[in-house]
């Protein structure tokens, strides 16, 4: 999610030679130095924006494993993801407006201190319960990274830079999924599941100590003031609007979606149909491939065919793949392939949904574009929490209530952008004093 910007934000003015802005003052010399250790810089941020992934893919291998040791069955396990979502899905509400009145460093570094807990208290867990709730610490203070990380990019580029810089991390958020799983099934080939979460740790600890190389990038002066009340209160006027809900539903169920996926796939390929874990991280990867691919076409498409087009293209692909996955999973047709074929399909929609949805979103309210984009990384979230859980909660041993459930997100996903995001045209303004 990105962070609203404090109203005491950092003065800019327009050269008659560049179109990018200047910057004076402390300001402009705290950018010079980001300038000139861009890659230390970006290095550092690629940590931070990595713990939303790497948190739950690396022990997505393990999972079969760890309901034998901790004497679980396949649905209390899943909800071991649902856990972390409930923790990511709230947190990052909070840790927004907390970055804008304490500065970045501060709250990032006790988020860290969080993960790092939460991640020791997985390693040592005797119960799917126990398991569970370290989960949502661990959540809790990952999230802090990933909402910062993005705030300090703001804070540090601006102009084309800042898209750049901020386009590297989408991409580093993107290769992370790819390896977590391949690196997850290889610590597990050679250690314990419980060596997955220590190496969690060693990370948290890794990043901490390389937070102290990053600047504030928030000086005193530019920080909120606003009570954290009022900033948590507004996030109601924005569900009041009814075209900002279709794209927060058509990212939102497609989410749950994706967590269905990551919660379902474990047990419906290592489990069901006999593949190892390392062959497991292999296809997991395919489906991140899937998603960069139509990442690239979204980049190349979206001025030509508009973003909410490309979005309802998506959504369709979506939907189908949803279904034509639900009927594989139900009759066994096509074995392994049934699933992996349509499950692709449903996956690579990514690069059509999330992005425009978010940009779509955020055109509406570009004033209160940090309240959006927390608004909609929690409805985001909240819905993986709903599909993850429901896996869990209807599992029976095939990989039946996955597709269904993935099936259910791609038509809802696909109504949301077809008839919400089109039925209210006026101005969001006058929606919401309609209301």
């Amino acid at each position: 999610m990105s962070v609203k910007e404090p109203p005491s934000a950092l003065p800019h003015t327009h050269s008659a030679a560049s179109d990018e802005p200047a910057v004076f003052g402390a300001d402009a010399s705290m950018q010079q130095g980001a300038q000139g250790h861009s890659l230390k810089i970006l290095a550092i941020l690629s940590m931070l924006m990595a713990f939303a992934s790497i948190s739950t893919d690396l022990y997505l291998p393990a999972l079969p494993v760890m309901g034998t040791a901790l004497h679980a069955s396949m649905g209390a396990v899943e909800l071991t993801i649902s856990g972390y979502l409930i923790g990511f899905s709230v947190g990052q509400l909070f840790w927004g407006p907390i970055g804008d009145r304490y500065g970045r460093r501060l709250p990032v570094a006790i988020g860290l201190v969080l993960f790092i807990a939460g991640s020791a208290g997985c390693a040592v867990s005797t119960s799917a319960a126990m398991m569970i709730g370290w989960r949502a610490l661990q959540a809790v203070g990952a999230c802090a990274s990933v909402v910062l990380a993005r705030a300090m990019v703001r804070d540090l580029y601006v102009g084309h830079r800042a898209a750049q810089m901020m386009s590297t991390l989408m991409t580093v958020m993107a290769i992370a999924p790819l390896v977590g799983p391949s690196l997850g099934g290889q610590i597990l080939h050679v250690a314990s599941w419980q060596a997955i979460f220590w190496t969690l740790v060693g990370v948290g600890l890794a990043t901490l100590a390389a937070l102290y190389a990053l600047p504030e990038t928030l000086p005193p002066q530019r920080r909120s003031h606003e009570p954290l009340t009022r900033a948590l209160g507004r996030y109601g006027e924005l569900l009041r609007h009814r075209r900002l809900l279709g794209y927060a539903g058509a990212g939102g169920f497609f989410y749950g979606g994706m967590y269905a996926y990551i919660a379902g796939t474990p047990f419906a390929y290592i489990t069901y149909h006999h593949v190892s874990p390392q062959f497991y991280g292999l296809l997991f990867g395919a489906g991140i491939v899937g998603i960069m691919i139509t990442n690239l076409l979204n980049s190349r498409l979206v001025r030509r065919l508009g973003s909410d087009r490309l979005m309802r293209v998506g959504t369709l692909g979506a939907a189908l793949a949803g279904m034509l996955l639900a009927v594989d999973a139900r009759t066994d047709w096509g074995g392994l392939a049934g699933l992996v074929i349509p499950l692709f399909l449903f996956i690579s929609a990514t690069g059509f949904i999330v992005a425009n949805s978010i940009a779509g979103a955020l055109g509406l309210f570009p004033e209160r574009a940090g309240a959006v984009s927390a608004l909609i990384g929690a409805i985001q979230y909240g819905t993986g929490i709903l599909g993850s859980a429901l896996v869990g909660i209807f599992t029976d041993g095939t990989p039946w209530p996955m597709g269904c459930v993935i099936a259910l997100a791609g038509v809802g996903s696909l109504l949301c952008a077809r008839f919400l995001v089109q039925a209210d045209t006026r101005m969001p303004n006058e929606a919401l004093s309609s209301h």
